[in-house]
């Protein structure tokens, strides 16, 4: 976590830098940081099925994978919650325990387009709408670090955690001045 939002002060600044700030672009962050917290609640409101269906075609498989790029790609999108809309959470967890490639070729298929399609995406958007671009990423990258939180207590592993957070975040956020 503090690897993550030491890096934040870097974003905003390279957000900036071929614009001046302005205060509406935060609600590009509030937005996709809210993107994520609905998607967090929609997790957490899901009862995990260990039901695992034979019927689902390659084609479909082919989709989710497409659909689920979008989790890897997108920081704070969850692509847990992602299979579990599209029903094939239980299918993916099993193929991927037993390596069946029945499952994860098509999946596979599916994650490689959908990627490149985000790359493609992302491109564009940061060369047409940079700084409002860069300020939604912002918004998930703070975001993510709610599904990392473990809670906390005054035991020692939480003070370890503490520690390491600090010095996670003093580093991130120095790094910026060593790769000048």
């Amino acid at each position: 976590m503090g690897l993550i939002l030491g890096s934040v002060p870097i974003l905003f600044k390279n957000s900036c830098k071929n614009n001046s700030f302005k205060l509406h672009y935060l609600i590009y962050t509030i937005v996709s940081f809210l993107i994520t917290l609905l998607l967090i609640n929609l997790e957490k409101g899901f009862e995990f099925q260990n039901t695992i269906t034979d019927t689902v075609s390659f084609s479909y498989l082919i989709l989710c994978g497409f659909i689920m790029s979008t989790g890897i790609v997108v920081p704070g999108v969850s692509s847990t919650v992602i299979l579990m809309c599209l029903g094939v959470y239980s299918n993916y967890l099993n193929a991927v325990a037993c390596l069946n490639f029945e499952v994860l070729f098509p999946m596979g298929i599916g994650l490689v387009l959908g990627g490149l399609l985000w790359i493609m995406i992302i491109k564009w958007l940061l060369s047409k709408y940079y700084t409002q671009t860069f300020f939604t990423i912002i918004g998930f990258v703070i975001s993510s670090t709610l599904i990392l939180y473990p809670g906390f207590s005054f035991e020692l592993s939480s003070i370890i955690s503490i520690v390491l957070f600090i010095v996670c975040f003093c580093i991130s956020f120095n790094l910026e001045k060593i790769s000048k």
